[in-house]
């Protein structure tokens, strides 16, 4: 049986080809196997700041504290006198109108410290001065009357019949925004002659130091 000549030349050349791959520069190298960690269950945690370093350990030192003073028995007698003096106290007026009243006067400073902040900085402003000092004091003052005027609502329902009465409740926000408004416009006024008096003393001529 002869060999086709032609029929080789197709072996011959992908013999070629197999090996000119194999040796030729341009073509990069696989790796077999990729190397993975022993261990990839391993996070590395990254390096804290000195700020966070910092606030956790005040943050550690103060709950220590705490913890100590929670313990101390003198601290547990003191907390129980003052808490019991003012329970006592809360006693003694847990009566409709008390909590009228309360009420009112919380509504009057949510209005007074409201609008001094929005309405009478305005008015400052628009003389061409600000008091930082007054803005965080009248900041103040609003929060102390909105947390005042939740606690008391609270208890006027816990403790009376005040909030059961829609008339009670409307006379006493009536008459709180009322003595809120007034109390606005008294503050205010207040402020702008503070404005006036410190421009008029920046205006003041220097007196001459004396020989």
């Amino acid at each position: 049986m002869r060999l086709n000549p032609l029929s080789v030349v197709p072996v011959i050349l992908a013999l070629f080809v197999s090996l000119a791959g194999a040796q030729s520069p341009d073509t990069p190298a696989v790796p077999a196997t990729i190397e993975t960690p022993a261990d990839s269950s391993v996070i590395r945690e990254e390096p804290i700041s000195p700020e966070a370093a910092i606030t956790e350990k005040a943050t550690a030192q103060v709950s220590e504290i705490a913890d100590k003073v929670n313990q101390d028995e003198r601290a547990k007698e003191v907390s129980a006198g003052l808490l019991n003096q003012i329970y006592q106290f809360a006693e003694r007026l847990s009566f409709p109108m008390f909590h009228w009243a309360a009420f009112a006067l919380m509504v009057s400073g949510v209005v007074s410290f409201a609008l001094q902040l929005t309405l009478g900085k305005l008015f400052v402003l628009a003389r061409l001065s600000i008091s930082p000092a007054e803005i965080l004091s009248d900041a103040q003052g609003l929060v102390i009357s909105l947390v005042g005027l939740v606690l008391t609502t609270q208890a006027a329902a816990e403790n009376s019949t005040f909030t059961q009465s829609p008339a009670s409740v409307l006379s006493a926000t009536a008459a709180g925004v009322v003595v809120g408004f007034l109390y606005y416009r008294w503050g205010a006024a207040q402020e702008l002659a503070a404005v006036d008096g410190r421009k008029s003393a920046a205006k003041a001529p220097v007196p001459p130091a004396k020989s």
